[in-house]
C-alpha cells in the first residue's frame, strides 16, 4: 500500500512537470504573426525577419486605414535591412486604427497586425522659476571622524571612551564564557 501511494505521488509529479514544460514551450498566438509593429507619436514602424532578399528587394509593407480593404490601397513602403531583420516606417500618420501588412518579395505574407495611433500629448509650458540667493555653508559637509559634532568636550570623550571600554570587556567575557562554559 505504501509503495503504491509513493508511485502514485511520483507519477502525478512527473505528469505535472511534463504539462508545465509543454505550457512553457508553447508559443503565444501573437508571436505567430512574424512581424512586430510599434508606434512612437505619429510614426508607425514594422520589423520582421521572415523575408528573404530576391533581386535586391526584401518586400513591401503597407499601412491600411479602416476604409481600405486591400494591400494595393494602403500606403506602401519598401522594406530595408539585413538578412537578420527588415523594417519599414511611416511618418506623420494621423490618429486612428490601422492594419499593417508585410508582403515579402517572394509573394508570401510575413504577417498582419493592427495598431492604434493616438494623438500625441501637447506639451504644457510651465512658468519658469528664477533662482534666488540662499545662504550656503561656508565649508560644505564636514565628514570623517566626529565631523558632524562641533563641540566635543572632555566629558563627551570620556563617556564615549567608557562605553567603548565596557563593550570590549563584555565581548571578551562573552567569548571566554562561550569557549569554556564551566568558568565564570
Amino acid at each position: 500500500m505504501r509503495t503504491s501511494l509513493l508511485l502514485l505521488r511520483s507519477g502525478m509529479t512527473v505528469a505535472a512537470a511534463a504539462a508545465l514544460s509543454l505550457a512553457l514551450t508553447a508559443q503565444p498566438a501573437a508571436a505567430v504573426s512574424g512581424i512586430s509593429v510599434s508606434t512612437t507619436g505619429t510614426t508607425v514602424s514594422v520589423v520582421t525577419s521572415a523575408c528573404a532578399q530576391i533581386n535586391g528587394n526584401w518586400g513591401t509593407a503597407a499601412l491600411l486605414n479602416s476604409s481600405q480593404a486591400s494591400f494595393a490601397q494602403g500606403r506602401q513602403v519598401a522594406l530595408s535591412g539585413t538578412a537578420v531583420s527588415q523594417s519599414a516606417a511611416w511618418s506623420s500618420v494621423s490618429p486612428g486604427t490601422y492594419t499593417v501588412i508585410v508582403m515579402c518579395s517572394n509573394g508570401n505574407t510575413a504577417g498582419t497586425q493592427s495598431v492604434i495611433v493616438s494623438t500625441p500629448p501637447t506639451p504644457t509650458v510651465s512658468p519658469s522659476v528664477s533662482p534666488t540667493a540662499t545662504a550656503s555653508p561656508s565649508r560644505g559637509v564636514m565628514g570623517g571622524l566626529g565631523g558632524a559634532a562641533r563641540d566635543v568636550g572632555p566629558v563627551t570623550m570620556g563617556v564615549g571612551g567608557a562605553l567603548v571600554g565596557v563593550g570590549v570587556i563584555a565581548a571578551a567575557w562573552f567569548l571566554r564564557r562561550r569557549s569554556k562554559p564551566y568558568r565564570l
